[in-house]
């Protein structure tokens, strides 16, 4: 399966929002990360499954995000996710969040997510299986 577009819905409800009316800073971090489940569901991996029969989880370890225009009330937003960068236990992903059907990005985001051992919570390299299916996100 091919998904290096991939882009997950979100619509903006009133309790993402601020008393200005906008999407709160942190909700956007909610966003990215429902759209980084949905592309590994898409292809094919539950986490809790990692976690039950690989002993893997997948964990965020950094964050760099940057806030272009703001998302209101009700908006119908477009979320990324592209994986840019893979190492032995991590993967780099770039996210945007766009308006549905506009280029102009709101909202990018670089976030790196390690794999760790589930018990331990060291790193753990990625199994093969997941790499080999993310190849097609980028």
């Amino acid at each position: 399966m091919s998904l290096s577009q991939f882009t997950w819905p979100v619509r903006v409800y009133y309790e993402d929002t601020d008393s200005g009316g906008v999407v709160y800073y942190a909700n956007y971090l909610k966003f990215m990360e429902r759209a980084r489940t949905e592309c590994l569901r898409a292809l094919g991996f539950e986490q809790d499954r990692l976690r039950t029969e690989q002993g893997v989880l997948f964990t965020v370890h950094s964050v760099q995000v940057n806030f272009h225009k703001p998302a209101r009330f009700n908006d119908a937003l477009e979320v990324s996710a592209a994986v840019s960068e893979q190492r032995r236990a991590s993967l780099m992903f770039d996210q945007q969040v766009r308006r549905e059907g506009e280029s102009s990005i709101l909202c990018s985001g670089k976030i790196r997510i390690a794999c760790v051992d589930a018990g331990s919570f060291r790193p753990s390299p990625i199994p093969v299986f997941v790499l080999e299916a993310l190849k097609d996100v980028r």
